[in-house]
């Protein structure tokens, strides 16, 4: 290895901690076959290389094959000092390292060619439709390998609106950001048959920080390589928040992965980490009282409804609603739309009119609004559940958004509304329990009389790990949010309590989660 290939390498390896060297280490010698680990900074590991079936016999089942081609032609579109120039047909240790340290740690400068690549062998100038099938091609890899790792955070293809549809709309919104040097943003077909140059696709790649934050999670997630250690952005690490609310409901929501995650992305950083069901239209019935009990006081929080023509919009309410006749919230509040487009549409500096939530007065609109004025909502439900509206003509003047819904007054078919973040204090699980949750021993008594509590269907189910286990000293009877059993007779779950196991007042019965609490007998 010659002295300026040695130092370029050795430039791009110290960019990665010793403990990240040594995962690239064993990633490159199980592609390449390697038996035993050879030092990153061994020469000799420069003779090993990566095939594109080895890599493909890797990433089979957790990254499309399209995605497996585009990375190979990137790792091998990397020249090396000293060595002749063009793509190479397999993968030498600097190439790799390369790849990872461009890729991963690098700014847009050194990004770009390894991209262009990507998009296409031959490198640019490139077409719009090149760069399209590539952006899919990478959205379309962020969902399946997420999925396949279990990383979507109680998310899952099963109860979200199914991918296809979102990743053509999240990939059509990021390339309207392509920008002519003259300014100008071709759209729709005169952007497909458009080429572009590697300084155009530069700033594209600069100014829309999804394509980086997609291309590592897909080497991180795909590669099993660098995903659990510490140097993970937030970009990446609030990608998909925590879905609370959903689990074992039956519910599909109107969201779409894709659209979680790009929404998700323009919520102020410190509500990105998780987003819980407050109203579905399908679980607590269509009626603006029930929307209002169900959202009041519970923090920053999305709206998304689905009017009868299939169109899928919403809002974000960067404050608790609040009924008042008042216009209330700030400037982080925008409006979005998911179906057809996927877009976010924020603050103008116009006016002041971010949301409004009224109800039972004669005197001022009674609904829930965000944008424009009263009478000519952005959006608006009206308190006649139901009928709702999207006025601009031609922009609401507070989030500069289009009609959002397919008529200007539409009726409303789905509607949900996720808080997002950590709940305010107000909105904790204090005023929701029953009698019978305040005193376990009344549950008990009525269990063992054989009577059941009628109203045990209509309530939300807990969450695992909201669980809390009640012990009950003398006669052992165990709680696990709202079952209660004796360790003796069953297997407790999800506490998975081993048969015959007596539990102890005060201790916390073996792998199980939650709060255990002693308390007196029943009876």
């Amino acid at each position: 290895m010659g002295n300026a290939e040695s130092n370029a390498y050795q430039n791009h390896l110290s960019r990665f901690l010793p403990e990240e060297q040594s995962e690239i280490d064993g990633l490159f010698d199980t592609l390449s076959g390697s038996s035993s680990s050879a030092g990153t900074r061994n020469p000799k590991a420069a003779k090993k290389t990566v095939t594109l079936a080895a890599l493909q016999a890797h990433t089979r089942e957790p990254l499309p094959e399209p995605m497996t081609a585009r990375l190979y032609n990137g790792m091998k579109s990397i020249d090396l000092p000293g060595k002749s120039s063009g793509l190479s047909q397999q993968i030498a240790k600097e190439q790799f390292v390369i790849f990872m340290s461009n890729l991963l740690k690098g700014n847009a400068d050194e990004k770009i060619s390894i991209i262009m690549r990507m998009i296409s062998k031959t490198g640019g100038p490139l077409k719009g439709k090149q760069i399209q099938e590539f952006t899919e091609d990478l959205i379309t890899s962020v969902v399946h390998v997420l999925s396949y790792r279990k990383e979507l955070k109680g998310w899952s293809l099963e109860n979200t609106r199914d991918s296809s549809s979102g990743v053509k709309a999240l990939a059509s919104e990021l390339l309207s950001e392509l920008k002519l040097p003259d300014g100008t943003k071709p759209v729709g077909s005169q952007l497909l048959e458009t080429n572009f140059d590697q300084s155009v696709i530069e700033d594209w790649v600069y100014r829309v920080p999804q394509i980086s934050v997609f291309l590592s999670v897909v080497i991180r997630q795909g590669l099993q390589v660098l995903h659990s250690l510490p140097d993970q952005t937030n970009d990446i690490l609030n990608l998909v928040p925590h879905c609370k609310g959903i689990k074992g409901r039956g519910v599909v929501s109107l969201f779409d992965i894709p659209a979680i995650i790009y929404i998700n992305s323009h919520l102020p950083a410190e509500m990105q980490h998780k987003w819980q069901l407050l109203f579905s239209s399908r679980l607590h019935g269509e009626s603006f009282s029930q929307l209002c009990a169900h959202i009041v006081n519970k923090g920053p929080c999305l709206v998304i409804i689905r009017d009868l023509d299939g169109f899928l919009f919403g809002g974000f309410a960067s404050h608790s609603w609040e009924v008042k006749p008042q216009f209330q919230g700030d400037n982080r509040c925008f409006l979005f739309s998911v179906f057809p487009t996927l877009a976010v549409y924020t603050y103008t500096g116009y006016n002041d009119h971010y949301m409004y939530l009224n109800h039972g007065q004669q005197t001022m609109p009674n609904g829930l609004g965000m944008g424009g004025q009263h009478g000519y909502f952005g959006l608006w439900i009206d308190s006649d559940y139901g009928k709702g509206h999207s006025k601009a003509k031609p922009r609401c003047t507070t989030y500069n958004s289009p009609q959002l819904s397919a008529k200007e007054d539409f009726t409303l078919d789905a509607m949900e509304v996720w808080a997002v973040g950590d709940a305010p204090e107000s909105a904790g699980r204090k005023g929701k329990k029953s009698i019978l949750d305040v005193d376990p021993q009344a549950q008990a008594l009525l269990e063992m009389a054989g009577k059941s509590r009628q109203s045990e269907g209509l309530r939300e189910p807990m969450e695992e790990d909201e669980a809390v286990y009640h012990v009950f000293p003398k006669c052992r009877w165990i709680r696990s949010g709202q079952c209660y059993i004796k360790p003796n007779t069953i297997k407790l779950n999800p506490a998975t309590l081993s048969q015959g196991t007596a539990a102890k007042p005060g201790v916390q019965p073996p792998g199980s989660k939650g709060q255990i609490k002693a308390l007196p007998a029943p009876g």
